[in-house]
């Protein structure tokens, strides 16, 4: 009788079981399902709103390949690939398709350094000189009083130049980091020019500074120390720095997209700037990186990193800047973020610290952008994040000739990189559309009021105002920007 009662026990605990498990996947999959039709644009049209699925919108920004991963309560809750990885091949994406991460890469790499120092190899607060063999950040009047930290590479205000990498085509010559350092590959040389630590300026060249700090501490090159160090720790098995990508990935490997949804000729740049932008990985790996900083910071031990590290790390400098990632708060908790974009790739991840939540997209065109942000739409609403919502506006008809007096080039009121920045606007079918001229792209812009336009593509907001100066309009960009007109 009690063999039989035990027996009747386990039956239905075996059920429980069971039922709880397949609930929790059909709630996984309305989940997935929610998000993959939940897709919204930034702006919407009063009376018009519009909702997509994310196929379609993949097909309408030229975007072959997308992959998502979402961690909830402290646990990977689900990862999915969508589309095709290879349009050469016919290669799917998948859980396991690789990815260029573009400037995730940094704060992955940031790891490296911060482990460096636990170990009390590296000062977060020393001149990196006393660290780096052969090339040094070379001396000039800027860093006379205060030198490049470690601290300032990491967090962007070592005052070093080169913002970014544009990657090399597969036949281009490949240099070596000390002759990226020294501006004898594609980009300028790295070198400091404004006082470390006065102010926040993105720099990758700083990043490839602390690549070489790693390097020469260890004497391993990057791409093996952080697959012995930091990768098998994390289980991340799909990642890597190395560059070129070894053959043995090629078949797992994402080719890139441009714009006009052609393939990038090779499949891929490659990045001698490993740190920087040079990581190969998936979804599902950043969301190991993320649980991991999240788990350490809730009090987990022997992680990566000490819980006292990652605190340093995730502690706010110039422009809400950590040690790695970018950090601001939303609601009850902070959140640690970033973006990443190589030639013909786009990806963001975002976590909370004291939430255990995060997402990871991964896109393989140049308009994954857009994109991610009709994703974290439909994600921040399926988990009520808060993180992005979009807005509604009303639209207005304006005649020709009232468009007509818009029409004209305007020049930016500052230089970017040095030189002149033009846009140009015009009416094409009726309509005002804002040519950038320095990035051959053209914007259509829809009237709010008879000053105010907006790109309902990715909401920003052009404003005529009354040159004070002459005669004609004045162009604000964003409410930021000033545009002079010149014809």
């Amino acid at each position: 009788m009690r063999t039989k009662r035990l027996l009747q026990l386990i039956l239905v605990g075996c059920t429980t079981i069971c039922l709880s498990a397949k609930a929790q996947k059909t709630t996984i999959n309305q989940e997935i399902k929610l998000i993959e039709n939940g897709l919204e644009p930034r702006i919407q049209v009063k009376g018009q709103v519009k909702k997509y699925n994310i196929l379609d919108r993949m097909k309408h920004y030229k975007v072959p390949g997308v992959s998502i991963a979402v961690v909830k309560e402290g646990k990977i809750r689900w990862a999915k690939g969508y589309g095709i990885a290879n349009t050469a091949t016919g290669t799917k994406v998948n859980v396991n398709t690789l990815f260029q991460a573009g400037s995730i890469s940094k704060p992955v790499a940031a790891l490296a350094a911060l482990k460096l120092v636990q170990e009390g190899k590296v000062s977060l607060d020393k001149d990196v000189n006393q660290y780096l063999k052969g090339w040094k950040v070379p001396e000039n009047k800027f860093t006379k009083n205060k030198k490049v930290t470690l601290r300032g590479l990491l967090t962007h205000s070592a005052g070093l130049t080169v913002h970014g990498f544009p990657g090399y085509a597969q036949n281009d010559h490949f240099p070596d980091i000390v002759s990226v350092l020294n501006g004898k590959g594609n980009t300028a040389s790295v070198r400091v020019d404004m006082e470390p630590g006065t102010r926040f300026r993105y720099s990758g060249g700083g990043y490839t500074v602390m690549e070489k700090v790693v390097e020469d501490v260890t004497g391993m090159p990057l791409e093996k120390y952080m697959a012995q160090h930091i990768f098998k720790k994390l289980d991340m098995t799909n990642s890597t720095y190395a560059q070129p990508l070894p053959k043995q990935y090629h078949a797992q490997a994402s080719a890139a997209y441009r714009r006009d949804g052609e393939i990038i000729k090779g499949w891929w740049h490659n990045y001698p700037e490993q740190a920087a932008a040079g990581l190969w990985t998936t979804p599902t790996d950043l969301a190991k990186y993320c649980l991991e900083i999240q788990q350490i910071f809730k009090g987990k031990k022997g992680g990566i990193l000490s819980q006292d590290m990652v605190k340093q790390m995730l502690q706010k400098h110039k422009n809400e800047w950590g040690l790695g990632p970018s950090l601001h708060w939303s609601g009850d908790s902070l959140l640690f973020e970033h973006g990443g974009k190589n030639e013909g790739f786009t990806n963001e991840f975002l976590a909370f610290v004291h939430r255990g939540a995060a997402f990871i997209v991964m896109t393989s065109g140049d308009n994954g952008g857009r994109l991610i942000g009709e994703i974290r739409i439909a994600l921040s609403r399926c988990y009520g994040w808060g993180i992005q919502s979009n807005t509604t506006v009303a639209l207005i008809e304006l005649d020709r000739s009232q468009l007509q007096a818009y029409v004209g080039k305007y020049k930016y009121s500052g230089k970017v990189r040095g030189k002149d920045y033009l846009v140009e606007v015009r009416v094409e079918n009726g309509k005002l559309v804002l040519d950038n001229l320095p990035r051959k792209k053209i914007s259509p812009l829809d009237p709010t009021s008879k000053t105010k336009f907006v790109d309902l593509n990715n909401g920003n907001r052009i404003t005529f105002k009354k040159a004070t100066k002459g005669a004609g309009y004045t162009l604000y960009w964003n409410k930021r920007y000033r545009f002079d007109r010149v014809k």
